[in-house]
């Protein structure tokens, strides 16, 4: 199966609330820009990249993780990043049943995230 075709059996294997979220979280993430790429990494997680990887999503017991690898170097003016905040490079948004996804701010992160992988890669390529 193909990357995409992965993530879709998982999210129809998830019938409850996680389920539902992760297809919004995915929604947001490939509409944030065309070029991001849906992989299928570490036995089972979804993860978009573009330039190198921005973020995994996980479906948890309680929870749906969307870990962004880079994300003590991007900026959270919304303040959407709940776990990792003392790490040195990963950031995490924890979602719980009934959470609300602000799409606008999500998108935000994920084109900083697009930008701080564009501004490396080119950093790499000198």
């Amino acid at each position: 199966m193909t990357p995409t075709e992965e993530i879709d059996a998982l999210i129809a294997g998830l019938t409850d609330w996680r389920g539902k979220t992760l297809a919004r979280v995915r929604q947001i993430m490939v509409a944030a820009d065309p070029e991001i790429v849906e992989e299928w990494k570490w036995m089972g997680s979804p993860t978009w990249s573009r330039d190198g990887i921005i973020a995994v999503g996980n479906a948890h017991k309680d929870k749906v993780k969307l870990t962004f690898a880079q994300g003590a170097s991007i900026a959270d003016p919304d303040g959407l990043f709940n776990n990792g905040l003392g790490g040195k490079v990963w950031r995490a948004i924890d979602l719980s049943e009934g959470d609300e996804i602000d799409e606008r701010a999500l998108t935000a992160l994920v084109r900083a995230a697009m930008v701080f992988n564009r501004e490396k890669a080119a950093k790499r390529g000198k």
